[in-house]
């Protein structure tokens, strides 16, 4: 082999241009390709793709590295898929630039690329779940809830674009850092010794965010009134003196309590509480 073909084969250097555009290609396809045996590996395959084709320039070491991430691949998107794509590309490039040099006994094996990725999507999922999920998407609806009863379209508009803006710069910082630091960057964020404080902080903001959007938007009243010796009795004003907002607490327990036993069916929840409320309308006591 000569000097010249050994420098064609080179790895090239992983830039922040290269990461970008994975992170792009990743965050926009993480959601498209499911399949049981795979799940959305293929999403992770796609968003490498522009790294890999940079650090393995033998057909045989490339075809390996599409190969191995197309094995079972589930995570959250922002905070496990952003962490992760930025660790995998800083190992895949360890490990390309290892094989190039000869230094085969020294490279990363395939073995420690798929053992980190699969070791961190559950973790690293867990605390996207409870940040992303749990805590900044109520904050940005409560925010936008008063310009959507007041006719605003930028009730519906603001939540999704600021959520969708926000996870993106969030994620791609992840990429980075995750490649940076490689493996070192899952200690990190997932042993750090604040990372259970924040998570507590956040659950428990969450549930604030949770209540008082409950009690802010969730408006269920009775109209159910009757007399005795003359005298009118408002079901209503009886229960505000004993808990306001009772009813409106029992219509989200319930929902709560049929989701922690039938699982989180959305449309059958919705049918059977318009049909229950309906019921209720109709009878007068609502």
């Amino acid at each position: 082999m000569s000097a010249e073909k050994d420098k064609n084969l080179a790895p090239e250097k992983i830039t922040t241009k290269d990461l970008a555009r994975s992170w792009f290609r990743w965050w926009y396809a993480n959601e498209i390709p499911h399949s049981f045996d795979r799940y959305i590996a293929p999403s992770l395959l796609w968003g490498l793709m522009p790294i890999l084709r940079k650090l393995y320039k033998k057909q045989e070491d490339l075809k390996e590295a599409y190969e191995r991430h197309m094995q079972f691949f589930n995570t959250q998107a922002i905070w496990g898929g952003g962490t992760i794509l930025g660790i995998t590309a800083s190992l895949e490039e360890a490990r390309a630039n290892a094989l190039y040099e000869g230094r085969e006994d020294e490279a990363v094996s395939a073995e420690v690329i798929n053992s980190t990725k699969l070791g961190l999507m559950g973790p690293l999922a867990g605390i996207g779940d409870a940040i992303d999920s749990g805590t900044v998407q109520y904050i940005l609806l409560a925010i936008a809830l008063p310009w959507a009863q007041a006719g605003s379209g930028l009730g519906a508009l603001i939540p999704w674009i600021a959520f969708v803006t926000l996870t993106y710069i969030y994620g791609f910082y992840f990429v980075k850092l995750g490649h940076r630091l490689g493996r070192a960057a899952a200690v990190e964020i997932v042993g750090g010794a604040n990372i259970k404080k924040l998570l507590n902080g956040l659950s428990v903001l969450g549930i604030f965010m949770m209540g008082i959007l409950a009690a802010s938007y969730v408006k269920v009243s009775t109209s159910f009134k009757w007399t005795i010796s003359g005298k009118e009795f408002v079901l209503q004003n009886i229960l505000d003196q004993v808990l306001p907002g009772l009813l409106p607490l029992v219509t989200v327990m319930g929902v709560y309590l049929y989701f922690t036993k039938k699982g989180l069916k959305i449309t059958q929840a919705l049918l059977g509480l318009s049909v229950i409320l309906g019921i209720l309308a109709g009878i007068g006591l609502l």
